[in-house]
């Protein structure tokens, strides 16, 4: 269904919702709304132009809201016409929060219903979704940026004939590493981001060090009521693998005390702003199915947690310096966080689940057809470079451009050179 179109300054956007089947394997059943906002430029509204699908980063994100030519769209609106797809139960499609959690019934009945949120459904959507927009018989291309990189494998996996052409920045997922294999490989990586970060700001080791005493006398709450932990606010570390990641937690320090370290009052500005950094209001399926977005016929139980006791230098023990964890989900944080406390049952479903379908098909992708290109960030705290590399030696055709020269956020930073270099390489043009 075609909804409003607003006029921006350079950009044409139009609102559209979609009538998809809760599980495509029953289409007749029960159905959920899908959004998203299709994108042109104003100069080329009329002329047919071949689409391109953008799939965000999460799981559980959104699509980002255009406000001008941002990002990678200025390159992108030269040719194509854009669909911003909000996954399925994300912003203005069927959401799943705290406050419509209940309404699909006890936890055995919420875990079946966001076992249907993954990669895979994800990808049906977009099929649903491409059929009525582009035609039938008419593949579109795509662009994923980090999760929107594995739907967009699991893409090239399950429905390679609606693909015409395949970027991936950030996000080429490893085909067959478990959820353990996958924290093993980023553990290290995180540990090293906090080396280099003190070696950047030694002085915040001291600043850390008076908010975690201030944190173990336990009476500390954030706005909204929760506690703050220490473990809390080791979550901090989140924003290590984006370009300007140091400088967010380092200008946060700063406003941490409201005096000084040995005050030990920590700032309504520091508390605010931690509260917001480490929150999943706006995305709490980014916590629920973060393991299981990596699992394939085994159980993720808390890999994460599981793992973490294999690098003793997050504990913090008395006088041990802080360090600062990733992007890890942590069973505690369904009690810490009141945003996510109505998933813990749920969640704890979702880990023990063994049944999880394929969502890579090794064979196919070795014998695929459709002209993809992906970078590969070599220091990337997200995604192991490593695996992103064996993947890229498994997927047929896919050529690689692997550099060091930015972070995982490069499709936002620099994404016009990203995207117009990814298009010259998918193409055969460099």
């Amino acid at each position: 269904m075609r909804l409003a179109t607003h006029r921006l300054p350079g950009l044409v956007i139009t609102d559209h919702e979609w009538q998809d089947p809760l599980d495509h394997a029953h289409p007749h059943g029960p159905r959920i709304t899908v959004f998203g906002r299709e994108v042109v430029a104003p100069q080329r509204e009329q002329d047919s132009l071949p689409w391109l699908l953008f799939l965000q980063g999460g799981p559980g994100g959104e699509a980002f809201r255009p406000g001008g030519r941002d990002y990678w769209l200025g390159r992108a609106l030269q040719e194509f016409r854009v669909l911003l797809l909000d996954q399925r139960g994300t912003g203005r499609s069927t959401a799943i929060t705290r406050q419509t959690l209940s309404r699909l019934g006890d936890a055995r009945a919420q875990a079946d219903y966001l076992s249907l949120h993954r990669a895979d459904a994800i990808v049906r959507d977009s099929e649903w979704i491409r059929r009525d927009l582009a035609g039938e018989d008419t593949p579109w291309s795509i662009l994923g940026q980090s999760f929107g990189g594995f739907c967009a494998t699991t893409y090239l996996s399950l429905a390679p004939e609606g693909v015409r052409e395949a970027f991936l920045t950030g996000g080429l997922p490893p085909l067959t590493a478990d959820p353990d294999q996958v924290y093993r490989a980023t553990y290290p990586r995180v540990l090293d981001r906090n080396y280099r970060y003190f070696a950047r700001y030694p002085d915040d080791q001291q600043r850390a060090a008076g908010v975690v005493d201030v944190l173990r006398r336990g009476a500390t709450r954030l706005p909204g009521g929760d506690p703050f932990t220490v473990r809390r606010f080791q979550t901090l570390g989140m924003a290590f693998g984006m370009s300007d990641g140091f400088e967010r937690l380092h200008y946060l320090l700063e406003q941490a005390f409201v005096d000084s370290p040995s005050a030990g009052k920590l700032s309504d500005r520091f508390l605010h702003a931690a509260e917001a950094a480490t929150g999943f209001v706006a995305g709490p399926l980014y916590a629920v199915l973060h393991e299981p977005a990596y699992c394939q016929g085994q159980a993720a139980r808390w890999a994460a947690q599981r793992v973490r006791d294999e690098f003793p230098a997050f504990d913090l023990e008395a006088g041990a310096p802080v360090r600062f964890t990733g992007e890890m989900i942590y069973p505690w944080m369904f009690e810490d966080h009141a945003e996510l406390r109505p998933f813990r049952e749920t969640a704890e479903l979702l880990a023990e689940r063994t049944d999880w379908p394929p969502l890579y098909d090794p064979d196919r992708l070795r014998s695929n057809q459709v002209p993809c290109a992906a970078v590969i960030y070599h220091d990337d705290m997200y995604v192991d470079a490593a695996f992103s590399l064996e993947s890229a030696r498994t997927i047929r055709g896919l050529r690689a451009w692997v550099t060091n020269e930015y972070e995982h956020d490069a499709a936002r930073r620099d994404g016009e050179r990203v995207l117009g270099r990814l298009i010259e390489l998918c193409r055969g043009e460099r």
